[in-house]
């Protein structure tokens, strides 16, 4: 039997440690006020930019790998094509939790994390709404 939507998301966000993939320098974008909603509910999260070393007065890092330690739950907030690449990442290392920002959803990554075993949020379910993110 699956779990709810609701369920998966109330696990997701029992504890971290997170990361957004995707996370933005520009404050008017999604991967920015993502990470913004995860450092408001003061829990532990990790910016993940390639093109980054520092977004919102905390370290970046160039893919989940270069991670101090492997997050349970990751955001994405990238293209589908990316989002499969970092999908394979997250199952190698292990990564419980992934929620696909509404954009980022990619039907191949969800069925590869999926098969997997990795708990998956694709279904337009926004984090900022859900987190009651607010400016």
């Amino acid at each position: 039997m699956s779990r709810s939507i609701e369920s998966i998301i109330d696990d997701f966000l029992t504890c971290g440690p997170y990361a957004v993939v995707g996370a933005s320098r520009d404050r008017a974008k999604y991967g920015n006020k993502v990470l913004r909603a995860y450092q408001q509910r003061q829990v532990k999260v990790y910016a993940v930019n390639p093109a980054a070393t520092e977004i919102e007065g905390q370290a970046a890092y160039p893919d989940l790998r270069s991670l101090p330690e492997t997050p349970r739950g990751i955001s994405l907030i990238t293209p589908p094509r990316v989002t499969e690449i970092v999908i394979a990442e997250a199952i190698e290392l292990g990564v419980a939790f992934a929620w696909m920002q509404p954009g980022a959803e990619s039907p191949v990554a969800i069925e590869r994390a999926a098969a997997a075993g990795m708990e998956v949020i694709a279904d337009g379910s926004c984090f900022l709404v859900v987190s009651g993110y607010h400016e």
